[in-house]
């Protein structure tokens, strides 16, 4: 079998990414923020029906790994989703021969 040249740094940075979607709640959260282009955490708890400290926690995991962005606007932080991130996951999934 040829060996191929593998960037393990890449790797493990896409897995990250991949293991920060997974959650079933951050998918909700992903799916929330595309119908509602920003959100902020108070209208994102509410609507999930989990603790703010468990949406803060979601949040917080999908804005380190890049898949959402934040701003403060007043006393609010509104979050949204950073297509970028996502169109290269989508892109990336769509070429795997699963």
């Amino acid at each position: 079998m040829p060996k191929t040249n593998l960037d393990i740094t890449r790797l493990e940075e896409a897995a990250s990414k991949l293991r920060a979607i997974a959650h079933p709640m951050r998918i909700a959260i992903i799916g929330m923020l595309e119908d509602t282009a920003k959100m902020n955490v108070t209208e994102i708890y509410e609507a999930l029906n989990i603790e703010q400290a468990a949406a803060s926690h979601h949040l917080n995991i999908l804005k380190t790994k890049g898949v959402l962005a934040s701003k403060r606007d007043g006393k609010n932080t509104y979050y949204f989703l950073k297509h970028s991130t996502l169109s290269q996951i989508m892109e990336c999934l769509d070429k795997c021969d699963m």
